[in-house]
C-alpha cells in the first residue's frame, strides 16, 4: 500500500518544527529497512480517515 503523505493516518503538525512531519516511531531494524528501500512507496501509509473515527462516537 502506498500513498502521500498528506493524506497519511502518521503525517502531524509538529509545533516545535512548525511544519509537518510523520509521526511513524520505527525500531532500529525498521529505520535502517526504511532508509534502505527501494521503492518511493511507503509500507507504513495509512489512510487518515477521520470519518471512521467519527462514526464510532
Amino acid at each position: 500500500m502506498s500513498g502521500k503523505c498528506e493524506n497519511c493516518n502518521f503525517y502531524v503538525y509538529d509545533e516545535y518544527y512548525e511544519d509537518y512531519v510523520c509521526d511513524l516511531y520505527l525500531d532500529e531494524d525498521e529505520l535502517v529497512r526504511f532508509m534502505n528501500r527501494k521503492s518511493d512507496s511507503c509500507p507504513y501509509w495509512k489512510l487518515d480517515d477521520e470519518y471512521k473515527s467519527a462514526a464510532r462516537q
